[in-house]
């Protein structure tokens, strides 16, 4: 296949314009399609895809419809069809959703930075008036340095215009700020388009001119992506005429200042929801009355029967890590619910359109720690379980990004199962103790962000994120998104509670518990100041981390002791299935590193409170 030239593929009459077409997903390019091209379509399947391309005739040229997507690059099918017929193109009709102007443009400056002439046609004006938002065309125009006509496509507002004006697109006002090496790629014989996207690290374009892609994407996309804010905060002013309650209230979720009280309700409400009734209420039942008290006997019962109870065997699956006891009570009786629980939250938040302004409304502050709002996702479910939110972390940008995410949520986000029982514990030591307890967790949390995000190569990626208006949730997607996720999450992590099972018992049959317990005691005593049979806690927290928690209420410690060994074991290495994931998710090499930043943060962490405790 020739690269960026879609010719080949469709049939172009000598003389004939080929106007293209291009636009994100869903804005409305089959509206303008059908208007400039009747009813004469013609339809072939791209080569190397199951992507089929529209074209038809305007007057004398020749229309091509493209993928929806955000930008030019060949990530994807779609966007190697898009890139070929935006490369190619005479003329680019660009569709762009006023509503989403500032995920829209991103798509419009690149293809301008292309040197193609471009005509933009500003879609769902209706919505955005609907939404309160007024937007200056002729500085929008000027700024962009390319025709802009206002369109509603669906009532055929604006149609003829934009028939009429597409033999005015221009070549607009490019955002490049590489000029001289897009001069040395053109030298080569490439086109501005392809030299640009040579530029962007486009492996096909360059093989085509039998060069080496560079490696200028992230200079290019970032320069872009300040270049769209500065047109989009000059061009688009909010008002509150016409505007819905639930725009009004869209965007007071947005703004610091009535957005952070609001996301700190929601996050009470889960708390309630999940670290209480779920937790505490439905996981007592399901845990304690079902499994531990019904199930776990009788299965033993059985076993016992069939083999000797001290044996290794027995051990293996019905000892206090066994296959069939630990294992399956882990899974169904204590994990299944409080999955269910938060994922059906979730499920609510995503569903009313709430979820994505959340992700919105913590951007700026999680950029500084390497990551965008939409980390807040992980994190969020990192409170339910760090096994569950790791494998979450896929959704994020870049490998830089889901590195600090999983350390994170490995370091310093404690399990629901965990939470409670700590909430247990210092409940009681009064409100100093507490605050001492948080500020330490939280200051942790903010400094390791912050050291990765300087230490790690790379940039991270910014959120590209849509705004659904809000509204009720749908009570039959809530429920399936919560029966697709949960069934999904069981599937991946049942295994590996049986692989950490196996693994206990092996060690604790071959005394290498009682062996690292020994190792560690002397951190334990002369560092953190607690008694030597804490160690036994943290070598349990590697089982279960609520497990090592609750191994700490048998211990006779101060309220500072308590505190100590509280922030010692929320840091401390998480549990052996989110360990699994991890390294079924990033590799052994990452793991392993987390694993020991994760002890070294811990130990090191309880050892200075214990201090500073031991001063004041």
């Amino acid at each position: 296949m020739d690269c960026c030239n879609i010719s080949h593929q469709i049939d172009i009459p000598e003389g004939a314009k080929k106007i293209v077409l291009a636009g994100n997903p869903n804005v409305g390019k089959s509206i303008f399609f059908n208007s400039f091209t009747g009813i004469y379509v013609d339809v072939s399947n791209y080569p190397g895809t199951t992507l089929d391309i529209s074209s038809g005739k305007y007057k004398d040229d020749v229309v091509i419809d493209t993928p929806g997507v955000y930008g030019v690059s060949s990530f994807n099918d779609e966007e190697i069809v898009a890139r070929d017929g935006i490369a190619s193109a005479d003329i680019v009709v660009n569709i762009v959703d006023a509503v989403h102007l500032e995920r829209d443009l991103f798509l419009t400056q690149q293809v301008i930075d292309m040197g193609i002439p471009v005509l933009v046609a500003l879609n769902m004006m209706d919505e955005a008036q609907k939404s309160g938002l007024e937007i200056d065309i002729d500085t929008l125009s000027e700024e962009l340095g390319v025709p802009v006509i206002p369109t509603t496509a669906i009532k055929g507002e604006g149609l003829a215009e934009i028939k009429e004006a597409v033999w005015d697109a221009k070549v607009g006002n490019s955002s490049l700020k590489l000029e001289a090496e897009l001069e040395d790629v053109k030298f080569k014989g490439a086109s501005r388009a392809e030299a640009l996207l040579i530029l962007e690290g486009d492996p096909h374009v360059a093989k085509k001119y039998s060069t080496e892609p560079l490696d200028y994407r992230e200079t290019i996309y970032r320069g872009r992506r300040e270049r769209v804010n500065e047109i989009v905060d000059k061009v688009v002013t909010e008002t509150n005429e016409g505007t819905s309650f639930r725009t009004t209230l869209g965007r007071l979720m947005l703004r610091p200042l009535t957005g952070i009280p609001m996301l700190l309700l929601a996050l009470y409400g889960l708390y309630e929801f999940v670290g209480v009734f779920i937790a505490q209420t439905v996981v007592g039942i399901t845990e304690e009355t079902i499994f531990i008290e019904t199930y776990e006997p009788f299965i033993r019962g059985i076993i016992h029967n069939i083999v000797e109870p001290s044996s290794l065997i027995s051990q293996l699956l019905v000892g206090e890590f066994g296959l069939l006891t630990m294992a399956i009570t882990y899974t169904f009786g204590l994990l299944l619910p409080l999955v269910v629980g938060f994922y059906l939250f979730l499920a609510i938040l995503e569903d009313s359109g709430y979820l994505p302004r959340i992700a919105a409304l913590v951007d700026r502050m999680l950029t500084s720690l390497g990551l965008n709002g939409r980390a807040v996702i992980p994190m969020l479910l990192g409170f339910g379980c760090v096994t569950m939110a790791t494998i979450t972390t896929r959704l994020l940008g870049s490998k830089r990004e889901r590195i600090i995410a999983v350390f994170l949520l490995g370091l310093a986000i404690p399990c629901s199962a965990q939470l409670g029982v700590i909430a247990g514990l210092i409940a009681p030591l009064g409100a100093k103790f507490f605050m001492v307890y948080v500020a330490a967790i939280f200051a942790v949390y903010v400094l390791a962000g912050t050291f990765l995000n300087k230490i790690l190569p790379g940039e991270s990626t910014d959120l590209l994120i849509d705004l659904p208006p809000l509204r009720l949730p749908r009570l039959s997607n809530v429920m399936q998104k919560t029966f697709i996720k949960s069934k999904s999450f069981i599937k991946e992590a049942g295994p590996i509670f049986a692989v950490g099972a196996v693994a206990i018992t092996l060690m604790q049959e071959f005394g290498l518990l009682e062996a690292i317990q020994n190792a560690v005691a002397p951190i334990t005593v002369g560092w953190l100041e607690l008694p030597k049979e804490a160690a036994t806690a943290f070598i349990m927290g590697i089982v279960r981390r609520d497990f090592g928690a609750a191994g700490l209420t048998d211990l006779a410690m101060t309220p500072a002791q308590t505190t100590v060994a509280l922030i010692t074991i929320t840091l401390f290495v998480p549990c052996i299935a989110a360990m699994l994931i991890m390294i079924k998710e990033r590799s052994w090499k990452e793991s392993i590193y987390i694993w020991f930043g994760s002890w070294i943060t811990a130990f090191v962490t309880g050892g200075i409170v214990a201090k500073l405790l031991a001063l004041f």
